[in-house]
């Protein structure tokens, strides 16, 4: 018998997976429908502003879409809205003139809070804070508004349209409507 074939004494009580080297794989952007393009006007359909028609800016990196009510006329700030839950329609808006290229994912990320949660912080039970708009965002909101308005006061009707709240009644049907 040789040493290559002779049989440990010692066996681990574990049995240790050799470590495999990881690698990223680099996610490519997500594709946003065709029929939404900037300018668009779209229907939203689910959360707070459900039901409101509010006018698509840009597509972010994340593959949410960039919407403004504008806020002057249906009251619907500057958010993310993901395209699952949007109708495009036919309505299109020229929205060349309104700069949006400061505005990123990054610019929604909420601020750190640093907080330490003791026990004796956890029972005092003090009532949450509010949400304050800051005042960056107020500017940015009119920045973009001034734009909007614009376009939108110069085209016919378009004011009362993104103003008026979509509905569907019992007799309506979606899947033959065309938007």
């Amino acid at each position: 018998m040789t040493a290559a074939t002779k049989t440990p004494r010692y066996y681990p009580a574990e049995d240790v997976k050799p470590v495999k080297p990881s690698y990223k794989v680099k996610q490519n952007p997500p594709r946003v429908r065709k029929s939404i393009t900037p300018g668009t006007v779209v229907i939203l359909l689910a959360g707070r502003f459900r039901g409101k028609r509010v006018v698509c800016l840009k597509a972010l990196e994340s593959g949410l879409l960039l919407v403004s009510g504008p806020y002057k006329i249906n009251g619907v700030p500057l958010r993310r809205v993901n395209q699952a839950y949007v109708i495009a329609t036919s309505t299109k808006v020229d929205v060349s003139g309104v700069d949006v290229s400061s505005i990123t994912d990054e610019y929604f990320s909420r601020a750190k809070d640093e907080k330490k949660e003791g026990e004796e912080e956890f029972f005092m039970g003090d009532a949450p804070k509010p949400a304050v708009v800051s005042d960056q965002r107020k500017a940015d909101q009119q920045k973009v508004d001034a734009g909007l308005l614009k376009v939108i006061a110069a085209t016919d009707m378009l004011e009362a349209y993104l103003a008026a709240q979509f509905t569907l009644t019992s007799g309506d049907k979606p899947h033959l409507m065309k938007f």
